[in-house]
């Protein structure tokens, strides 16, 4: 194909380039129009034009065609040539230019998911230290609500109550019963203002305990240790000396509060250890940082020890020195007289957490989000960058193989004469004309065919015509025939009708000789009984008539009479156990309501009053039960120690302890209490066989109690009542020692 395209090309080339040197000749004499005429195929006419001959004739006749044909397709083979050249160096370009922007892109890309990957691991950090922020307030609250619940707690935890435990089971042992620890002992004069600096100032002398020797020291060592408490800080005082009086010229002369003037307590011996042990009395407390800076540094006071701020930090100076400590991670304060405060802070503070954390994962699900569609693009990106670095190479092999195929035909073309393009050219013609010659013969074959079609179909056009006459004759029969049957049932229906009306009239006639139709209609519908089944049922009338004659005398309108009597007597007896019942139903449902009411209350007042009777046991931390039965009328009380490792109740007070068995009776009294109105109570030697700490809960238990229930109460107790707390409705009646 490509040989034939040079071929056509060099025909219309050499051509022009003929005719228009023979144009410069047309003045020349007629033999040479001639000439050429017969040597070239050319016929020049007067006003210059030509006639080509068919090229094979030229190629054939002239051999100056062939060296001219070959300069030809030579030189379109070098522009072929120049041509691809041109063309890769382009498609080079294109290639290089798409793969770097690619490249560009790609890079762009990564760098954006290494960023998003480092904003995700930045916002999952930002979780976790929420997350851990969030435990943190959860445990203090926590910690709070046991705080709430039973304050010694706040100062040591479950091991201060295990250890307040083993205090009371040998408290025989020690010459005088332990103070502690100091902070349950210890009150905010002036509400919770300065709680977090003198808990701040204090620390974990508030965990200390306060015996009388070194011997109760010891005995107070092995009871921590039976309590696995440790490290447990014990101090050792005088418990006889009086409160110090300390003068005012040895305290720190400002308008600042000390921590010794913002603290009370009702025992003297805890105000002296804190004295003589911390110094408060030396320790101012400021507002802020600026207030203590100027206390502590530039008024130079004598006496001061150290000053704490309300924002946690602590300033002192010895000698030249001058020393700022700053705030230590916030902690609930554990002084304050109530914790709701703190638990409502910390509670709101823990919502913020929660919402910050929904915050930071929802930042992260969109960062998650946009990582996903950046790799997805990486993934495209690397994906069209290979397939287009396949596709040029294809393209590179493409065109080697093109370049090797021309170099092919060049080296080929210039061998192959015009003798061969002749060759091949007289080869087709013959090829064309033996197609024809066999395209007229089917034609041929066609046109029979097509005769012969013809042919048959006016034959059947015929016989169609001649059996369309026939068939409508046969229809026409058929359908007389269907409408003759149709009379003849329908004749044959009505001949059965008439038979069956006649044989009715005969019966009718016959059966209304022995009956008239007016006693059957009278009789009512039949039921479908036979004429034997008809004679049975009259005969048993019959017999039934007859029997009821005999057994009593009275008339039938005297029966009838006697029957509607009955029936009204039996209407009024009805009426009246109607009413009766009504009113039965009415006091059942009265009975099942009350009791009911009567159950629940029962059930109620069970659950309260074991409720109730454990809410109390459990400010020392202790549990327990009432059990009632009201079917055998007993009460019984189950307690559970929490020491007690076998995990089982106490069912007799005997297994107890004397300060166990009085707080447990003192528990179920104030049970009882709540449960019942009186306006005057009084109890008697309530904390007998109790330690200090057990009796300190005893009396701010009844006192509160006492409070809140605002009737008048009197407690008798030979022990010491300076615990008690101060109250507008408390006063107290100290009776004077008996004398020796």
């Amino acid at each position: 194909m490509r040989v034939l395209r040079l071929r056509y090309a060099f025909e219309v080339v050499y051509k022009s380039e003929i005719c228009r040197m023979f144009q410069n000749l047309a003045g020349e004499t007629g033999s040479f129009q001639i000439w050429l005429k017969y040597e070239y195929g050319l016929s020049v006419n007067e006003n210059g034009g030509n006639q080509p001959t068919p090229t094979s004739d030229i190629v054939h006749r002239h051999p100056l065609h062939q060296t001219t044909m070959l300069v030809v397709i030579q030189a379109e083979q070098s522009e072929i040539k120049e041509k691809l050249n041109q063309l890769k160096l382009e498609v080079e370009k294109k290639a290089e230019s798409l793969l770097s922007s690619l490249k560009e892109e790609e890079d762009m890309v990564i760098e954006q998911a290494s960023a998003g990957r480092k904003e995700m691991e930045r916002i999952e950090d930002m979780i976790r230290d929420h997350e851990k922020n969030q435990r943190n307030i959860n445990a203090h609250i926590n910690d709070l609500k046991k705080h709430q619940t039973n304050k010694v707690t706040a100062f040591g935890g479950d091991r201060v109550i295990s250890l307040l435990r083993a205090i009371e089971r040998h408290h025989r042992r020690f010459k005088i019963p332990p103070i502690g620890p100091i902070g349950a002992h210890v009150t905010l004069v002036n509400g919770n203002k300065w709680a977090s600096a003198v808990e701040q100032a204090l620390g974990n002398l508030l965990n200390a305990f306060i015996v009388t020797d070194h011997e109760d020291l010891n005995t107070l060592r092995g009871c921590g240790k039976e309590a696995n408490y440790n490290n447990l800080k014990i101090i050792i005082y005088d418990f006889s000396r009086p409160r110090l009086i300390i003068p005012r010229h040895m305290m720190p002369q400002t308008e600042h509060p000390t921590i010794l003037s913002v603290l009370h307590s009702e025992n003297p011996t805890v105000l002296n250890v804190l004295v003589d042990v911390s110094g408060v009395e030396r320790q101012v407390l400021a507002e802020n940082y600026e207030v203590g800076k100027t206390v502590a540094f530039e008024r130079r006071l004598a006496h001061l020890k150290d000053v704490f701020t309300t924002d946690g930090y602590r300033m002192f100076s010895r000698g030249p020195v001058q020393t700022t400590l700053p705030p230590r991670p916030r902690r609930p304060t554990r002084l304050c007289a109530s914790f709701d405060d703190q638990i409502k802070d910390l509670a709101i503070e823990a919502s913020k957490e929660q919402s910050e954390i929904q915050e930071c994962r929802g930042r992260k699900r969109e960062a998650e989000m946009n990582l996903e569609s950046l790799e997805l693009r990486v993934r495209k990106l690397k994906k069209q960058h290979t397939q287009l670095e396949k596709d040029l190479t294809r393209k590179e092999l493409e065109m080697q193989d093109l370049k090797n195929s021309v170099a092919a035909e060049t080296k080929a073309s210039p061998t192959s004469s015009a003798n061969e393009l002749h060759l091949e050219i007289m080869k087709s013609r013959e090829e064309i004309e033996e197609e024809e010659s066999l395209l007229e013969k089917l034609q041929d074959c066609s046109k029979e065919a097509e005769l012969k079609a013809n042919e048959l179909k006016a034959a059947f056009e015929n016989l169609y015509e001649s059996a369309k006459g026939e068939i409508d004759a046969f229809e026409e029969a058929e359908n007389e025939l269907k409408e003759i049957e149709q009379e003849l049932q329908a004749a044959e229906t009505e001949k059965n009708h008439y038979e069956n009306v006649m044989k009715d009239k005969e019966s009718n006639e016959k059966a209304s000789i022995i009956c008239p139709e007016s006693e059957i209609i009278a009789l009512g519908p039949w039921d479908g009984a036979t004429p034997f089944q008809l004679s049975a049922q009259i005969n048993k009338v019959n017999h039934r008539l007859k029997r009821e004659s005999e057994k009593y005398s009275e008339s039938i309108d005297d029966l009838r009479i006697m029957h509607e009597e009955k029936e009204e007597k039996i209407g009024k007896k009805r009426k009246t156990y109607k009413s009766f019942r009504e009113k039965l139903k009415v006091c059942k449902d009265a009975v099942d309501s009350r009791r009911n009411k009567l159950q629940k209350n029962k059930s109620r007042l069970k659950s309260e009053l074991t409720w109730r009777f454990n809410s109390h046991l459990s400010k020392k931390g202790i549990s327990g039960r009432i059990v009632v039965s009201y079917e055998d009328k007993t009460l019984s009380i189950e307690v559970k120690m929490p020491q007690d490792a076998t995990s089982s109740a106490v069912r007799d007070t005997r297994g107890l302890s004397g300060g166990e068995r009085s707080f447990s009776t003192l528990c179920f009294a104030l049970t009882l209490h709540n449960m019942i109105e009186s306006p005057i109570r009084a109890m008697d030697e309530f904390d007998v066989f109790m330690d200090a700490a057990s009796r300190k809960i005893s009396l701010d238990t009844l006192v509160d109690f006492a409070i809140k229930q605002a009737s008048q109460w009197i407690f008798i107790t030979p022990h010491d009542i300076s615990m008690v707390k101060s109250h507008e409705k408390i006063k107290k009646q100290q009776m004077a020692p008996p004398r020796s």
